[in-house]
């Protein structure tokens, strides 16, 4: 795509290109320039083998899903209308709440069009090579990912919107007074180097970086996220995008209005400062070994297929003397190649050699007596308002690399 093709004008005239505008992709520091430049190599076709986990294969496939958006939850909403009885009609006018939901998949279609947008920009992705992926993958029956689009919206629920503020609040501080608490312990050192591994729609990040004395780092391996991402950092200006995350789903609603209603982000401006680097957690970073002051694992650790790996980049990318803080279930995933008990994972994180530390009662209550592990509740469902809850029983802990 030529970027010299969009001008700011006709950005201001046509709404569905804000996102795009020439001036939100470019590097804002030295370090945003320099990530850049490395993503944009790792990126390349000719970077090693072009498989289905090529990054840049993986963002045509994103890029392909949220083109779709439209296409796929019509599809479901068409579903819908042939299923309903002329009852619901005469009782509730089921009809016209199948309308109002059109009608709003359409307006997340338009902001979905326009993170397409913004992120063929970002990776200079011309249309040509987006519409033959698209074309190869629909060729062989395959269909778009309907679900990863919709849950990044409600993933800007959970992280930029003020609905999400319960679930970040049963999280966030207790990491936040930890990282205060360390950043106490270092009053020469300027900035403290943070890096928060499935950093996910990044607002942790953000709200690390607004504290001041941080230099933060994100890294995310899903495209969707990243997409997502970077075009929510893309906006300075609070709530000027306005979706409608609960309309893919009939269940768990109390009324229609709940299920059809607006949500606008980002409730406040990405803190500019805050830097992105996409790939693999245990391999993109190979070159900061022994670079970071902190690692937060937020919801991150039971993501592992293999969880020592992860334990050994976290130690590895520590600075001696370092801290890893850890919040989060051990709701282990698909194939993992290990599932630890808590117990375990305590006894192998001392035998690599890392020292629990103290946490703050607001981390929870202690989970093992004697020991300093932490647990509190916290939440993960993204609407405040549904008829159902989904909540971990999250373990904290705070170690120090000796």
């Amino acid at each position: 795509m030529d970027t010299t093709a969009i001008t700011d004008a006709q950005a201001v005239q046509n709404p569905m290109m804000m996102g795009a505008m020439p001036s939100s992709n470019v590097p804002r520091t030295a370090r945003h320039r320099h990530e850049k430049a490395h993503l944009m190599k790792r990126m390349d076709r000719k970077s090693g083998k072009w498989t289905m986990n090529h990054p840049r294969y993986r963002l045509l496939e994103a890029l392909w899903a949220y083109t779709r958006y439209r296409e796929r939850h019509m599809a479901e909403l068409d579903r819908w209308r042939t299923l309903y009885k002329s009852t619901l009609e005469n009782t509730i006018g089921y009809k016209k709440k199948l309308d109002e939901i059109e009608g709003l998949i359409l307006a997340n279609a338009a902001i979905c069009k326009d993170m397409v947008q913004h992120a063929m920009q970002f990776y200079n992705i011309e249309q040509k090579e987006l519409d033959d992926h698209m074309t190869l993958a629909e060729k062989d029956g395959r269909q778009a990912d309907k679900f990863a689009t919709s849950q990044t919206l409600k993933h800007y629920v959970r992280d930029w919107a003020d609905e999400g503020s319960k679930e970040r609040n049963e999280a966030f501080p207790c990491i936040l007074n930890t990282l205060q608490s360390i950043k106490s312990e270092h009053p020469d050192d300027t900035n403290l180097t943070v890096l928060l591994p499935g950093s996910g729609l990044g607002r942790l990040g953000h709200d690390i970086a607004n504290l001041g004395g941080f230099s933060v780092t994100l890294n995310e391996w899903s495209m969707y996220m990243n997409i997502g991402y970077r075009y929510i950092d893309s906006q300075p200006t609070p709530n000027t995008l306005t979706f409608h995350p609960f309309i893919d789903a009939m269940s768990h609603h109390a009324t229609k209005s709940d299920m059809l209603r607006p949500i606008t982000a980002p409730n406040m401006p990405p803190h500019p400062d805050v830097l992105l680097v996409e790939g693999d957690f245990t391999t993109v970073l190979s070159d900061k070994e022994g670079t970071f002051d902190v690692i937060v694992t937020h919801f991150f650790i039971d993501t592992a297929r293999n969880l020592m790996a992860y334990f050994d980049t976290i130690h590895r990318l520590l600075k001696p003397g370092g801290h890893w803080i850890n919040f989060g279930p051990l709701l282990y995933g698909t194939g993992p190649f290990v599932q630890l008990s808590l117990e375990e994972i305590v006894e192998i994180v001392e035998a690599m050699g890392f020292v629990f530390e103290d946490l703050g009662e607001e981390c929870g209550g202690l989970t093992f007596e004697g020991g300093k592990v932490r647990g509190r509740e916290a939440e993960y469902g993204f609407n405040v308002r549904a008829l159902t809850r989904y909540a971990y029983f999250a373990q904290v802990w705070r170690v120090r690399r000796v």
